[in-house]
Order: structure tokens, then C-alpha cells, then sequence
């Protein structure tokens, strides 16, 4: 690594909401950030936090140390490692490569195949928590792979997630991500369910949301998600509807792979579609909320 080992340049490809706010607080930890996406916006946003910006793929692994790959499509994947200006073409042997997407295991197994012959180690390191926890550095990393590579590169974890767990070898942490990813999924509809009911029997939604975040009831979903339906208001997005279909559709075809039932994540499933159904895409997830609430309007 260049420099300081402990504070390696560290590239981000894909500036979404999660690639971002993972620059942002990197720069914040004084890590040099070299970033790469196709839409304007995030990078002029990532200039002002001091950051640099690549154009291409390929010239932003000319000069980086760890890669975080945080990209929205498996399409976008290939694309920017193996493509035209992929990364492949200019990574550097010792550079680390963090896939930190919500994908099949596939799509993992294709950056870690890729980049292999290079000497290039890759890890498997989604991510747990929302937007706005990101923003927050509230992130847990579940990292799997070659455990003293992510003992290496933790430095590079702590700048943008409060925790890192080392979950296993390759491919655990995705596994992992299915796993929380369907609780998340049963536990924001039942928080929105909780309110609604809460909202039917005339009781105050502030003064709910503060009780049940104090008991036994509470989930982080309820913590996180619930200020948004208190509100009804769901813009803008920590997790946007129509993405996190995708993840919702990677869990159930997992589970039917490892044969393991899921009734509650079965009955969740049409809420979310409902959602999407009334035109709420490019909502927050929280939005399963007015969903339930119409629900109660039409009777």
C-alpha cells in the first residue's frame, strides 16, 4: 500500500446513496478517496468532501489500494471490472478489492475468479444498515474471504462502519446478508403494521414511537423506519422500493435453494409489491406504511 498503511487510498465505485456516504466518511477519517460513476451529481458532491474523481474504472485502479465495489446491478459489475475500462486492465497486484453488494453469490464468485490471476485478493463485504445509517457510519461490515486481508484493511472498515465482523470464508458474508436482509424485510412491515394499529386505536404516533422504542417491542426497523411513518412521509430514501425488490427476490431464491421455509417473509412479499402497484418506486421502503394505512381508508 502507498503511504501510511493504515490510511491507504481507497477507491469507491458507484456513488449511490450507500458509495457516498461510504467517500464521505472516509474522506471525514483522512483517507484519500478516488471515486467513479456514471452520473455527474455524486461526483461533484464527492469534490466538495475533497475526494478525487476517475474517469473510468480503470484509471481509478491505476492509484488505489482498497476498491470498495458498491454498484446497484451485476450488469454494472461486469462492466466496471471486466469491460472495455474495467478495472482488470490497471489493478495493481497487493490491491484489495471489496465487492460490497447485495448480489447472488455468483456475481461474487465473477470478482474473485476475474481479478484472481492478477494477485489481487477479493473480499465478499455487504454491508448491514440503511442509508441513513450510513450516513451515520452506522454500518456493520460483514466481511468473508482471506481473514488476514480483512484484518489488513480494517482501518479502511472503521472509517465508514462503526463494526466489521469476520463471518467465514468467501461468500459467507452474502449468505449472512440474506439472512439479516429477511428480517429487515418482516421487521419494517411490522413496524408499519404496529402503527397503523396504534394510529386506528386514536393513540398520539409520537408519543407510541418513543414508548415502543423503550420496551420490549422495538426493533431497529421500528427505530429507524418508524420517524418516516409517524411522519407518512417517505422521501427521501434511505432504500429506495423499487431496489430493494432486488434483494427481497435474492432471498427468496435463496431460501428455496437451501430449502429453508419462510412463511413471514412469504406474507410480506405483497405489501412491498403493493407499493410499487401505487407508484411508490422511488420511495423508502418505510413506505409498506401508507400501503397499510390505505388498507384501513377503504373499508
Amino acid at each position: 500500500m502507498s503511504g501510511n498503511p493504515d490510511r491507504p487510498t481507497v477507491g469507491v465505485v458507484g456513488l449511490g446513496i450507500m458509495g457516498l456516504a461510504y467517500a464521505r466518511n472516509l474522506r471525514e477519517a483522512g483517507f484519500s478517496v478516488i471515486g467513479y460513476d456514471v452520473a455527474e451529481s455524486p461526483l461533484a458532491a464527492l469534490v466538495e468532501v475533497g475526494g478525487e474523481v476517475a474517469a473510468s474504472p480503470r484509471a481509478l485502479a491505476e492509484k488505489t489500494d482498497v476498491i470498495l465495489i458498491a454498484l446497484a446491478s451485476v450488469e454494472a459489475v461486469k462492466a466496471t471490472c471486466g469491460g472495455e475500462t474495467g478495472m482488470i486492465h490497471s489493478v495493481r497486484p497487493g490491491t484489495v478489492i471489496c465487492e460490497m453488494g447485495t448480489f447472488p453469490l455468483y456475481a461474487k464468485t465473477y470478482v474473485q475468479d476475474l481479478f484472481a490471476p492478477k494477485g489481487v485478493p477479493v473480499l465478499d463485504c455487504p454491508v448491514s444498515g440503511t442509508g441513513a445509517q450510513a450516513t451515520l457510519r452506522d454500518l456493520v461490515v460483514y466481511a468473508s474471504g482471506d481473514a488476514s486481508v480483512v484484518e489488513r484493511i480494517r482501518p479502511v472498515f472503521d472509517g465508514f462502519a462503526r463494526n466489521t465482523r469476520y463471518v467465514g470464508a468467501f461468500g459467507a458474508g452474502i449468505k449472512l446478508k440474506f439472512v439479516a436482509n429477511l428480517l429487515v424485510t418482516i421487521h419494517n412491515v411490522a413496524a408499519a403494521e404496529a402503527l397503523v394499529l396504534a394510529e386506528q386505536a386514536g393513540l398520539d404516533l409520537a408519543m407510541v414511537y418513543d414508548a415502543i422504542s423503550d420496551g420490549a417491542g422495538t426493533s431497529r426497523m421500528f427505530e429507524v423506519r418508524g420517524p418516516m411513518m409517524v411522519k407518512d412521509t417517505y422521501l427521501p430514501a434511505t432504500m429506495k422500493m423499487e431496489v430493494y425488490m432486488k434483494d427481497i427476490s435474492l432471498i427468496m431464491d435463496f431460501a428455496r435453494e437451501v430449502r429453508a421455509p419462510t412463511p413471514l417473509m412469504a406474507a410480506t412479499v405483497p405489501y412491498y409489491t403493493a407499493a410499487l402497484a401505487a407508484g411508490r418506486n422511488a420511495e423508502d421502503t418505510a413506505a409498506v406504511h401508507a400501503v397499510l394505512k390505505d388498507m384501513t381508508q377503504k373499508k
